[in-house]
């Protein structure tokens, strides 16, 4: 992953990762990024957001669309052993 030099000015801690990560968990469906810096605890820098935004993208725990953002990341064992393995009908 090659990171550029205006990121490495917005580096997010792990605290505000995962404080992001918990929001966008605990929404509803599709929030938006001005809806997504209303619900954070704490206020996070618009770029910092999109560095994090743009890093749960490449590592698959959310979409992103013309819509907004949702959460698709499942933590669930048993959908990954289907999903590993395939189910036999």
């Amino acid at each position: 992953m090659a990171v550029s030099e205006s990121k490495l000015q917005h580096s997010p801690t792990l605290n505000t990762i995962l404080m992001v990560e918990e929001t966008l968990k605990d929404a509803d469906s599709i929030i938006t990024i001005p809806e997504l810096k209303k619900k954070l605890p704490k206020k996070v820098n618009h770029n910092t957001l999109k560095v994090i935004l743009e890093y749960l993208e490449e590592s698959n725990k959310i979409a992103v669309s013309l819509k907004g953002i949702t959460w698709i990341f499942n933590t669930n064992v048993n959908l990954k052993n289907v999903v590993h393995n395939g189910l036999e009908l």
